[in-house]
């Protein structure tokens, strides 16, 4: 049996102290609790748009170019290389999107905002995997390049066009979209019942099965197809090996270069697909800037994931869902939250008490206290936190999970090849 066989084939090393793995039916208890607070909160704060069709649709809109970008995030950093380039990359998949979708239709959009992402990535991993520069520079350096490129490029390729300017493309032709029929109606007439929980759960449905573009369904696709080929197939299991031992794979023949090269390809290529999701599905056009710094929060995302796809499109979901309330009923719906936030401190203190971690409980318990008096002494909230309320949510849902996180051990460590020669 060939060497890089042998490492396909040998199970991964046991821990002393394994983390117990939650089972499916473990998960669906969790989300069913958690939907079941969610409409308890609908219900006492009157906020009905919360778990509504239309709420649902544009959190999943604005969760799929974070998902994209962290998914990418992911495939880099499992073989060891940190990218923290996703926003340049988004933002050259937006570019070349747009160019491409306004003259030769959205699909080779699509194609074209892929390959620019991936343009990116080749580039990130020439710099960090073969000349050894540090990956934060790196990945710094590909953002500040991107946005210099394309206002460069927009000079030349959309201004004077009819509908274009220096700072954004034509109009483009939009990708087709999908609702089941009979069941999406149904649907909404159930959640404008406000029933509990029936209602809510009518409305997470009703926003799956409503006006779904082809491109949501490919990238919602992307998620259990890189959980099979990371984690279910040799090709992924030696990649994985680059970011946990590089010089244990390079032992047993490993093209250490190779994977690193193919995964941060990829990893661009991920994020530049989302990129042209922004021009070509959210809005229909580029725009200077409107990435808005989604690379950065899909990097969050996957971090939260603890550098799993599940999780990473949980985070994802999150960050999506907080960006669709500040647009629809911003002020009343981020109220509503404060007392979801509250109750969950609440669940939060007790936890802490069962493991005996008595200053986490009572920090939690009197954050808690705090936004049970700021939700019971206002009707809403500032507009200055709605606009910041995506933004907040992440450094807390980073703060909170930082404690269970396992990078993989050699993420952003230098190799070079020949050291397990």
């Amino acid at each position: 049996m060939s060497a890089s066989k042998t490492i396909a084939a040998r199970p991964a090393p046991k821990k002393g102290k394994d983390r117990r793995k939650l089972s499916l039916p473990v998960v669906l208890l969790i989300i069913a609790g958690g939907l079941a607070l969610v409409s308890l909160v609908r219900v006492i704060s009157g906020a009905n748009d919360i778990t509504s069709v239309g709420q649902v649709r544009g959190a999943l809109a604005l969760a799929v170019p974070i998902g994209l970008a962290g998914l990418g995030g992911l495939w880099a950093e499992r073989a060891g290389v940190i990218n923290i380039g996703l926003e340049g990359m988004m933002i050259l998949g937006t570019w070349f999107g747009a160019w491409a979708g306004f003259q030769w239709g959205p699909w080779v959009g699509v194609l074209f905002g892929v390959l620019g992402g991936c343009l990116g990535g080749l580039l990130h991993a020439i710099i960090t995997v073969t000349f050894g520069v540090n990956h934060i520079v790196s990945g710094v350096a590909i953002n500040i390049l991107a946005v210099g490129v394309t206002r460069y490029l927009s000079n030349f390729a959309f201004d004077g066009v009819q509908g274009g300017s220096s700072k954004q493309s034509p109009r483009i032709d939009p990708i087709d979209r999908i609702t089941v029929p009979g069941l999406s109606d149904w649907m909404q007439d159930l959640q404008q019942q406000h029933w509990f929980l029936i209602s809510d759960l009518a409305g997470i449905i009703g926003g799956l099965v409503t006006g779904l573009s082809l491109l949501t369904v490919v990238a919602l696709l992307l998620v259990p197809a890189t959980w099979w080929i990371l984690w279910r197939t040799p090709f992924g299991l030696r990649l994985r090996s680059c970011g946990e031992s590089p010089v244990a794979a390079e032992t047993l023949g490993v093209n250490v270069y190779k994977y690193k090269y193919i995964a941060v390809t990829v990893s661009g290529g991920l994020a530049g697909l989302g990129g042209a999701f922004l021009a070509i599905v959210s809005t229909g056009i580029y725009q200077e800037g409107q990435t808005g710094g989604r690379g950065y929060i899909g990097l969050a995302a996957m971090i939260f994931g603890n550098w799993m796809p599940g999780g990473m499109a949980l985070g994802a979901g999150l960050f999506g869902f907080t960006d669709s309330l500040k647009l629809r009923g911003g002020a009343e719906n981020v109220h509503a939250m404060l007392l979801l936030l509250a109750i969950l401190l609440v669940i939060a203190v007790f936890w802490q008490l069962y493991k005996k971690k008595y200053v986490s409980a009572a920090i939690a318990a009197a954050v808690s206290a705090l936004l049970f008096t700021w939700y019971f002494l206002t009707d809403q909230v500032p507009s200055q936190f709605v606009d910041a309320a995506p933004y907040v949510t992440t450094l807390l849902v980073l703060s909170l999970s930082a404690q269970r996180l396992r990078m993989p051990k050699a993420n952003g460590v230098p190799y070079r090849k020949g050291e397990g020669k």
